[in-house]
């Protein structure tokens, strides 16, 4: 059996210019980096921007097990399929991180003979989107304490300041630091902390905004501290710093195009994290691609109640963008894992197990189709050890309600593995549907929390800590009350316990903090004990990664 990088470095990509081609660019549009990668120029959507929209399909997944969902194999096998059934379709979809490229989940440009090329530049530097993102960021963090150095004209209380530094990295160490130690001339003593740059605001920021003017506004939004004594915000641009940070993303902002492994077009842009963050690949990305397509594949991170719920509530409620259909990964599994099996058993046929943890599933599904009003069908991921029977089960539930379900066998197969799926889509999105948001924005952040904990998670409610209350009050009141909420919630379980697995009831949500992210549009709730910054497992991926003098990468996957 050959490994994800074994396939992708055995594959004749096609060059960059003919993908280009493919998906209906102009060679001018596109700014190449070597030659099977590109950026598209910001002129490309200008000339498109009055051809009609392509069908949008959303992808997502149940909550994700350590036995695997497939959810990006899937994504790229789905676009893929439907090439192979006759129809004009282009994935776009997010930039992995570094952080669990050499921790725990490895690389994101999905697997078998379901990926995008190049595997390993997309996987580690690919176009320079993150380190720019990082570098703003940290220009940022580097004007605010200068400001605070040089004088402190603004009035900025060093204890309030709300912008961390970042680096793409999971390192606990630098979750909480002190620094400007050393003296005066090194500046001002101060706790401080650092979080993976995926979860940045300035990631989101650059994944919804729409040109540059858009993003040096939102820059400026920027919430980095409040003032000693009154507690108002100050922003980046009281610091004067939009420009340069836009200066910094003025390339980064252009959309990244590549290739699958069946050379179809394939947009890569933006990564936030959907556990802390918004999980969308970027505005500009899936704009330009519903005016290339027929229909424009995308995903949205970890499981439905996560990535979706943003997606659908935060992405899709600032663009006008709705999706035609929803595809719900899951796999035999992952959901015997819901169910209780342990790892080394998941292989064995158990159909009390599966019937406990298809429940899961099925929470996802009533998700997507009864709150958000979209129809859907669920993908099952096979594996060569899932059994008739099994497969049998998971379809004679979800057809109790409505749904179909649609093996998807792309990881072995590729496009001619998803066209099943394929089908089931072109069928689903072919009419009108009823999509409308999980919440209203006109009523208060409490109320949008709770609203999202229980119709989302099936929660029975929200415990706010002393100082979330606080916060909130606060923020309500500096005028950020009508503001989405991007919750930041374990991605292990529908409540904010990792361990709760399958579909757990009889919780509660409980927050400990809100900040708001002002650039971004929306406010950050977190919940339980969920790190902005990740650590590194016992045995990190890291070390099965290694390059052979020829350059040639091994042990990426």
């Amino acid at each position: 059996m050959k490994t994800d990088i074994q396939i992708c470095q055995e594959a004749k990509p096609e060059h960059i210019l003919k993908i280009a081609e493919k998906a209906g660019l102009d060679i001018s549009d596109i700014e190449q980096y070597g030659n099977y990668k590109a950026k598209v120029s910001f002129d490309a959507y200008e000339k498109l921007k009055d051809r009609p929209d392509g069908k949008l399909i959303l992808v997502t997944a149940i909550t994700p097990t350590p036995a695997g969902e497939g959810k990006t194999t899937t994504t790229v096998g789905l676009t893929d399929g439907l090439r192979a059934i006759g129809k004009n379709a282009i994935v776009a979809i997010r930039e992995p991180s570094l952080g669990p490229v050499f921790g725990v989940k490895g690389g994101a440009a999905g697997g078998g003979y379901a990926q995008v090329l190049p595997m390993e530049d997309i996987n580690l530097h690919f176009t320079g989107d993150i380190h720019a993102i990082g570098a703003a960021n940290n220009l940022l963090a580097a004007i605010l304490d200068n400001h605070i150095q040089q004088g402190n004209e603004l009035n900025i209380d060093p204890r309030t300041v709300t912008w961390s530094r970042c680096v793409d990295m999971n390192d606990r160490q630098l979750r909480k630091i002190i620094d400007g130690l050393g003296g005066n001339k090194n500046g001002t003593p101060r706790e401080d902390s650092f979080i993976i740059t995926v979860a940045s605001e300035i990631m989101a920021i650059l994944c919804l905004s729409t040109g540059i003017d858009d993003l040096k506004d939102r820059c400026s939004k920027v919430v980095v501290g409040y003032t000693l004594g009154d507690e108002q915000p100050v922003t980046a641009g009281d610091l004067k710093a939009q420009g340069a940070l836009a200066a910094l993303l003025k390339d980064a902002l252009k959309p990244n195009l590549v290739q699958t492994l069946e050379k179809t077009p394939a947009f890569i842009h933006g990564g936030p994290f959907a556990n802390i963050a918004h999980g969308c690949n970027s505005v500009m990305a899936t704009k330009m691609a519903l005016k290339l397509g027929d229909y424009v594949v995308t995903e949205a991170g970890f499981g439905a109640d996560l990535g979706a719920e943003k997606f659908l509530d935060i992405k899709c409620r600032m663009t006008g963008l709705k999706p035609d259909a929803v595809v719900i990964v899951a796999s035999v599994r992952a959901l015997k894992h819901h169910g209780g099996t342990p790892k080394e058993d998941l292989q064995k046929e158990d159909l009390a197990s599966l019937n406990m943890g298809i429940p899961n599933l099925l929470r996802h599904v009533e998700n997507i189709t009864k709150v958000y009003g979209l129809p859907a069908v669920v993908a099952v991921n096979r594996f060569p050890t899932d059994t008739e029977a099994e497969l049998d089960l998971i379809q004679e539930k979800c057809k109790e309600l409505g749904v179909n379900v649609a093996l998807s066998e792309v990881w072995g197969k590729g496009g001619e593995g998803g066209k099943l799926l394929a089908e089931e889509i072109v069928r689903l999105s072919s009419g009108a549907n009823d999509f409308k948001y999980s919440y209203p924005l006109d009523v208060t952040i409490g109320d949008k929390i709770e609203m999202i904990a229980e119709r989302i998670y099936h929660a029975d409610g929200v415990n706010f800590s002393a100082d979330a209350l606080k916060q909130i009050q606060q923020l309500e009141s500096l005028g950020y009350g009508d503001m989405p909420v991007c919750m930041a919630k374990t991605q292990y379980s529908f409540s904010d316990v990792p361990t709760l697995l399958g579909a757990p009831d009889g919780f509660k949500i409980s927050v400990r903090e809100l900040k708001v992210s002002a650039g971004a549009g929306f406010i950050v709730a977190l919940t339980g004990d969920v790190m902005t910054m990740p650590g590194l497992p016992k045995k990190p991926a890291a070390e099965n990664i290694d390059v052979r003098n020829d350059g040639l990468i091994s042990g990426l996957f």
